[in-house]
């Protein structure tokens, strides 16, 4: 694609970045095929190739975004499909990165949007916050029915319960069972702690049990990922410049082997650090964490599962589209509950996206129900004992439609290797019975 930026635009080096990125397209259009917003919508507009139009024209003239661009470019879920798809290796997920930054300074949004917008960025990256604002959604659920429809959709999404905060999940150092044969740093996020402790729970007792020694490091929080998706780059990088810190310490201390994310979406962040700080002075310790960020998947293809029993069940793989497009791992999950004795299953739509994507299901609510309606069809086809999927938002966005149970895919293979049944397993075989 050709671009006119002139060379004084080009001194900026996020500009100069995303000029790469542009000329690298060549407007083949393989992206519409796999963009789960052209699926639904249909409009060209709605699709990478049209969404970089409107961005290339709104960079190069630095026009103030207007009320078009701006709808098409929150539209996107940054599924990161198209960059599976493209053979161009044109990186989307820069340019609309950069895309939303400048919407955010030039872009005056109404007043609803930026009280929303604003609301979502104190409260989702803490978890206190978040535990109080789902407390809080919990008693207003009967009134949902009565409310606008952005508002009732953050009501709905509440859970019924809320788990107790877990002590694992406090900085610490858990030994490994046996000889040492990895140090591993755990991420364990914002949001996932307040919604599904038994998550990093059963993720500390798999690494142990393989070997590792655990770190859950002091001033380690939020990644910065639900604030860089909004193009709130302050917010977002103060968020992840307090993980570097906290890693970075542990690195220079005892060392780590890896950094070891269970929440797919998170991962994909923490790995583009290094382009997130490229002009900051934390440039350098940036792209040694995001070279120790590992998927937990990752991390137990390399240590090898451990000999394991369980019972014959059937197990839906839903692949996270931060895990199969973000960070291109597409087989290890599946190898590794295959590995496990579980019959995996995948949906006919598995490179689609549920529609959470963060924020999306609370902000774009609309496309989000139509793709968690599309992909709950898909999955339940499949009449599955248990769902597995390793992102806590995808995990939420179906599990709120679906009779089967939702687990994360390290759940599965604690069990199998000795651990606890998932208590949503066991709470379901009581139901049962």
């Amino acid at each position: 694609m050709q671009t006119t930026f002139t060379p004084e635009q080009l001194k900026d080096p996020k500009t100069a970045r995303s000029n790469k990125v542009l000329r690298n397209c060549v407007h083949c259009g393989f992206c519409t095929a796999t963009c789960p917003t052209y699926q639904v919508l249909g409009d060209e507009l709605d699709s990478p190739r049209g969404r970089i139009y409107l961005i290339k024209d709104m960079l190069e003239n630095n026009r103030k975004p207007d009320e078009k661009v701006v709808k098409h470019v929150d539209r996107c879920l940054s599924c990161l499909a198209c960059m599976t798809t493209c053979p161009s290796g044109v990186n989307y997920m820069h340019l609309v990165d950069h895309a939303r930054e400048y919407i955010e300074e030039n872009y005056n949004r109404p007043l609803f949007d930026r009280v929303m917008r604003a609301t979502l960025a104190q409260i989702l990256p803490y978890e206190k916050r978040f535990r109080f604002a789902m407390r809080s959604a919990q008693l207003m659920k009967p009134l949902a029915p009565v409310m606008p429809a952005k508002i009732r959709n953050m009501v709905e999404f509440a859970p019924a319960k809320l788990p107790v905060p877990s002590l694992n999940d406090k900085p610490q150092v858990f030994p490994a069972e046996g000889k040492r044969i990895k140090r591993v740093a755990l991420m364990t996020g914002c949001a996932q702690k307040a919604l599904d402790t038994d998550i990093n729970d059963a993720t500390i007792r798999l690494l142990r049990r393989h070997g590792c020694e655990v770190v859950v490091a002091n001033g380690a929080g939020c990644c910065g990922a639900l604030t860089h998706h909004m193009g709130k780059t302050k917010q977002s990088h103060a968020s992840a410049a307090k993980n570097i810190h906290a890693w970075m310490a542990e690195v220079n201390g005892d060392g780590l082997d890896a950094i070891v994310i269970n929440t797919s979406g998170c991962g994909t962040t923490v790995k583009d650090y290094g382009h997130m700080f490229a002009d900051d002075a934390l440039a350098s310790d940036a792209s040694v964490i995001a070279g120790l960020a590992k998927d937990i998947s990752e991390v137990m293809i390399d240590l090898g599962l451990k000999e394991s029993k369980v019972p014959d069940m059937r197990v839906a793989y839903h692949a996270a589209c931060s895990l199969q497009h973000g960070q291109q791992i597409k087989t290890h999950p599946k190898t590794l509950l295959k590995t496990a004795g579980f019959t995996v299953l995948e949906p006919k739509d598995s490179h689609l996206c549920c529609g959470s994507a963060g924020t999306y299901n609370l902000m774009q609510p609309e496309i989000s129900g139509q793709l968690k309606e599309r992909k709950v069809k898909t999955l339940d086809a499949l009449t599955p004992d248990v769902i597995s999927a390793g992102n806590i938002g995808c995990m939420m966005q179906i599990g709120s439609a679906i009779g089967v149970p939702v687990v994360h895919t390290v759940e599965l293979l604690d069990w199998a290797t000795g651990g606890p049944m998932p208590p949503k397993l066991a709470n379901r075989s009581v139901a049962a019975e």
